[in-house]
């Protein structure tokens, strides 16, 4: 679920601090943030439209639903070229390493920068909701505000640029991929994609320790948020 990849990509972040080469409080919260915001990008390969009512409405993953109607078309797109839920963007060598040069690619110029960061940004209160006051950060409007309002800052407030950018990135990325590998429904085998295009069968493996929204998921993920904020002071009164 969203927010227990959220919520472990945000712990992996706050225990890779003292490796990150980020400086100063605002650095450190940005590189926990993009973590935790990144470990939603995989599901990016769910989005799409539902006719079903009067009006249409965005349908798909939490981070495809973020923006409305600009991610879940993106999202859409990202799905038909990944071969599905759970294939492409889930490859544990592939999705780290192509999320991962997009953020380089984003790192190289401010305003893409801006829109990297934002897009992480909305991910994690999205991700996160559940432990944020308020409601704000769940609607479309509310959570461009907040993402495009937070990445400014923290560009502002970085004048040596967001060069670690790529690297928060696939750690978070890596992370989902590794959480979703635990549970029943599994990831696929390294570059099964790819290899299904030149005639090869897509396989996945899968640890199976449980389903995606078992009970044991929502305790990992409050133990996850708990281990971060903990880290995360640690860091910061080091």
């Amino acid at each position: 679920m969203a927010h227990s990849h959220a919520c472990t990509g945000l712990t992996a972040g706050a225990a890779t601090l003292p490796l990150a080469p980020v400086h100063g409080p605002v650095g450190a919260a940005a590189w926990v943030a993009v973590w935790g915001g990144a470990a939603l990008l995989p599901d990016f390969d769910q989005g799409g439209i539902s006719w079903k009512r009067a009006l249409p409405r965005p349908t798909g993953s939490t981070v495809a639903q973020m923006w409305g109607p600009l991610t879940t078309a993106a999202a859409a797109a990202v799905g038909r070229l990944a071969g599905g839920h759970r294939w492409g963007t889930h490859d544990p060598l592939l999705a780290p390493l192509v999320f991962g040069a997009l953020a380089w690619a984003a790192a190289l110029n401010p305003w893409t920068s801006l829109v990297a960061l934002a897009l992480v940004a909305g991910a994690a209160l999205r991700g996160c909701h559940f432990v944020i006051p308020g409601t704000v950060e769940t609607t479309v409007v509310g959570n461009l505000a907040l993402s495009f309002g937070l990445a400014w800052w923290v560009l502002h407030r970085s004048p040596g640029g967001v060069e670690w950018l790529p690297w928060a990135v696939a750690g978070g990325v890596l992370v989902h991929v590794l959480g979703d590998w635990l549970t029943v429904g599994g990831v696929p085998l390294p570059l099964a994609t790819p290899l299904a295009l030149l005639g090869g069968r897509r396989r996945r493996t899968a640890l199976g320790l449980f389903r995606t929204g078992a009970r044991v998921e929502g305790a990992v993920a409050a133990l996850a948020v708990l281990a971060a904020a903990v880290l995360l002071a640690r860091h910061l009164l080091a």
